[in-house]
């Protein structure tokens, strides 16, 4: 696959280039280059990360490093089985437990929220740092919701980081789970309490609770982009007063209607033909606008 010519592979953590030395140079260069285009890819691009994860696995799939990204690659694509294979490779040649929660996660992916909650109940969760346990705490709430205990999804992600006041990296993540939980256990109130809750800590826009927020106020934003039904362009909308100038400017305009209805109305025979003929265009142009 191409490498754009701004990717040098330096681009790589420290770590990944010291497990890279064990490759010849010019190897872990073309090795390095493929997982800076995994990272540069996996959250816009899934797919072409996939593709990229594959070349570097087929260039040293003997590193760590790479069989983790081909396993965050296949987990981004949904290909939970073979994401499983990678991660727990991964954990062999590493020794460590930082996959755990994904590895989890894998197994509700594969249907599996049994095996999903047996994990979290392993001694291996205690070696997690705080961030790896927060994880397998929404791993685990997540398997309960899959086997329809939502009452146990809601006690399972009760935990004195939700109660925290403190914004951590997860604690927008925990807190839309929790309104989300809540949302699907009908408590309605309390999940937009949470939504909100999730908002204020989602800082670098991780979650949708902002929409989810609006959805249950009942807002409904409107895309400046799309036409009105009548064809309208875009621009007017946004130029067009609320309140009571929307209402000033509706009798506006249905005056200037009923003007421009008199004035048609006084038209030839001739004029009459060419509106028609418009009509027949704009039945067309509708038509061919339904088909695209």
């Amino acid at each position: 696959m191409p490498i754009p010519e701004d990717v040098t592979g330096d681009e790589i953590d420290n770590d990944v280039r010291q497990e890279l030395q064990s490759l010849p140079k010019t190897l872990a260069e073309d090795v390095a280059k493929n997982l800076v285009m995994v990272a540069r890819l996996i959250d816009e691009d899934p797919e072409g990360a996939y593709g990229y994860s594959k070349v570097a696995l087929r260039l040293a799939s003997r590193v760590a490093a790479v069989r983790e990204a081909a396993g965050f690659a296949a987990y981004a694509n949904q290909k939970y089985a073979e994401a499983l294979a990678e991660f727990r490779a991964a954990r062999r040649m590493t020794g460590t437990v930082d996959l755990w929660p994904l590895m989890a996660d894998c197994e509700r992916g594969l249907g599996r929220p049994e095996k999903a909650l047996d994990m979290a109940g392993a001694p291996e969760v205690h070696k997690l740092d705080k961030a790896g346990q927060v994880e397998m705490r929404l791993v685990a709430a997540g398997a309960r919701r899959d086997m329809g205990q939502l009452d146990a999804a809601i006690v399972t992600l009760q935990s004195p980081e939700l109660a925290s006041h403190s914004v951590q990296p997860w604690t927008a993540r925990l807190r839309y789970a929790y309104g989300d939980a809540l949302l699907a256990a009908g408590r309605n109130a309390e999940a937009r309490e949470w939504f909100a809750k999730a908002v204020e800590a989602d800082r670098d826009g991780s979650t949708d609770a902002s929409d989810r927020l609006a959805e249950l106020d009942g807002v409904e934003f409107v895309d400046a982009l799309d036409e009105t039904a009548d064809g309208a362009d875009a621009d007017a909308v946004a130029e067009k007063p609320v309140g009571q100038d929307a209402d000033a400017a509706d009798r506006a305009d249905a005056e200037d209607d009923s003007d421009v209805q008199d004035a048609d109305d006084a038209e030839d025979d001739a004029d009459e033909a060419d509106e028609a003929d418009d009509a027949d265009v704009k039945d067309l142009d509708d038509e061919d606008r339904g088909e695209r």
